[in-house]
């Protein structure tokens, strides 16, 4: 199975009930960053410059709960900047594990090891390792030689402990197949429980050179088709095909929408043309027919970042065919 029964039916649940209620957008995901500061430099990271003048905001754990309550999503990827930096994240993912959230954490893996003891190795917590490719490019593009140590010290800690363990690896314009290929098999190899893969963003203050556009990004992709087979992969094979340029999907923000210190991030986690006060306010008032694929945006244009299309892959319910792919991905 490739995600915990309780957290499918969970969602299941929760996508149903809105459909029933005929709600025209609803959250899945929701991306919680408590803090925006950050122990390492990543070369793609555009949160560490966007808000460059406010690293020393914070929320509380109370906004943070708050903001899981307000937009009712069934899970809670905690990201930031490094959320094991965040004084209180101990308090927050007990707080959200009471609340019945099931939740990511996502951390780059250097301060883990000293902090794990104080989390509890539940079915609701999952460990989010980013990693980026093998020793000398992930320790280029974290802007930190032992970066790659670190982190892999830290997946066996975690496996050690019995955490769920996941990766999420970005895939730049001068990202080597080659390498990754080597770099799952040896996650794999580590007993990581699954793979994250996205391509990386186009951010405007990061420059050029170092984003693919969907026609290099679909020839990436394809070259991985044989390690989408062999290995737990946890992006959905709908969304796979469409990164691999074999089918069109639309995106989805609003269902993994991104809280802040500055409020409701608007229209995505990639992009913040306005922060609002209120999740509704989010909903209310961005003008999502601007935004994707079918949008003006020229922003939107060559992204394909998993975070707003995955959503979709599982909303739309798509052909008996899709359907069923989705089910045996599941459970098979």
């Amino acid at each position: 199975m490739r995600f915990k029964l309780g957290l499918t039916t969970k969602l299941t649940a929760h996508i149903i009930s809105n459909k029933l209620k005929a709600n025209k957008r609803f959250a899945l995901v929701l991306m919680l960053e408590p803090t925006f500061k950050c122990n390492l430099s990543c070369e793609g990271c555009g949160r560490i410059r966007e808000y460059s003048q406010d690293l020393d905001k914070a929320l509380s754990v109370k906004e943070c709960l708050d903001a899981a309550d307000e937009c009712g999503a069934p899970i809670v990827s905690i990201c930031g900047g490094e959320p094991l930096i965040y004084p209180h994240i101990f308090e927050l993912v007990d707080g959200l594990t009471k609340k019945g959230k099931y939740i990511y954490l996502c951390t780059n893996g250097m301060l883990f090891k000293e902090k794990m003891d104080m989390l509890n190795a539940n079915g609701n917590l999952m460990v989010n390792f980013h990693i980026d490719g093998l020793e000398k490019t992930h320790g280029a593009i974290t802007g930190f030689a032992h970066a790659y140590k670190k982190v892999i010290e830290a997946i066996k800690a975690a496996k050690e402990k019995d955490f769920f363990v996941c990766t999420n690896t970005t895939i730049y314009k001068q990202t080597d197949p080659a390498e990754i290929k080597e770099l799952f098999k040896n996650l794999d190899e580590l007993g990581v429980d699954g793979f994250l893969i996205s391509p990386a963003y186009g951010y405007v203050h990061m420059g050029e050179g170092l984003f693919m556009n969907r026609e290099e990004l679909a020839v990436f992709f394809k070259s991985l088709g044989p390690e989408f087979k062999r290995y737990k992969f946890l992006n959905s094979p709908l969304y796979l095909e469409f990164a691999q340029g074999k089918r069109q999907l639309d995106c989805s923000p609003w269902a993994n929408p991104t809280r802040n210190p500055l409020g409701w991030r608007s229209p995505c986690y990639q992009l913040a043309d306005k922060h609002f006060a209120t999740y509704n306010e989010l909903l209310e008032k961005t003008d999502w027919d601007k935004y994707g694929p079918a949008g003006v945006a020229a922003c939107c244009k060559e992204c394909a970042v998993h975070c707003g299309f995955e959503p979709t892959s599982v909303l739309t319910g798509g052909s008996f065919g899709d359907i069923m792919k989705l089910i045996k991905w599941q459970f098979f």
